[in-house]
């Protein structure tokens, strides 16, 4: 497996590309913006796009798939069906998904938005704007607050301490590190 980071400059967030190098299939994680260095970076290494998978529905993270829809068919993966339309495969709750001849598992993780979902790649964990290094997401209400720390720490802090947080926004970080440093939990 192979990651490329790419930074979306009108809203500052983080995009995943991550190949399978033994199949040469990639999917996206929150293409908040196609860029000419994203597609190079899937045309040069010959990947075949198979599927975007979506953290949560604010423009910063899904503002992409647009583009993308008109140069490749990927797959869609998202708990909003509005992220697609009725080109989403909507993810409900915890589970797991082969995408790329990858094992993909997701858990629902709301609080920063109700659709809020982290995806688990191998030891890397995809948390939008759930978890980031030093602190967790906003909210909108004390409640959703209570929710998101409950749930990340029932689900997330669980995890392997070896696990990579790679954050919708701001640098990555670790597990651990997020278990011992994290200002909000």
């Amino acid at each position: 497996m192979k990651v490329y980071y790419n930074l979306n400059l009108s809203g500052f967030s983080n995009c995943y590309l991550v190949a399978n190098e033994s199949t040469n299939e990639a999917l996206l994680v929150d293409p908040g913006e196609v860029t000419e260095a994203l597609i190079s970076q899937i045309e040069d290494n010959h990947y075949k796009l198979v599927a975007v998978l979506v953290t949560h529905n604010h423009g910063s993270h899904v503002k992409g798939i647009k583009t993308l829809e008109k140069i490749y068919s990927p797959q869609i993966y998202a708990a909003d069906w509005e992220v697609a339309g009725e080109r989403t495969n909507v993810i409900t709750g915890d589970g797991k998904v082969k995408v790329a001849s990858m094992n993909v598992h997701y858990m629902a993780v709301p609080g920063h938005t109700s659709d809020s979902v982290v995806f688990k790649i191998e030891n890397l964990l995809f948390t939008g704007d759930v978890l980031f290094a030093g602190t967790t997401g906003s909210t909108n209400s004390n409640y959703s607050k209570v929710i998101l720390k409950s749930t990340i720490e029932k689900k997330i802090f669980t995890l392997s301490d070896d696990c990579i947080i790679m954050p919708g926004h701001g640098p990555l970080s670790t597990l651990e590190a997020a278990k011992q440093f994290n200002y909000d939990l």
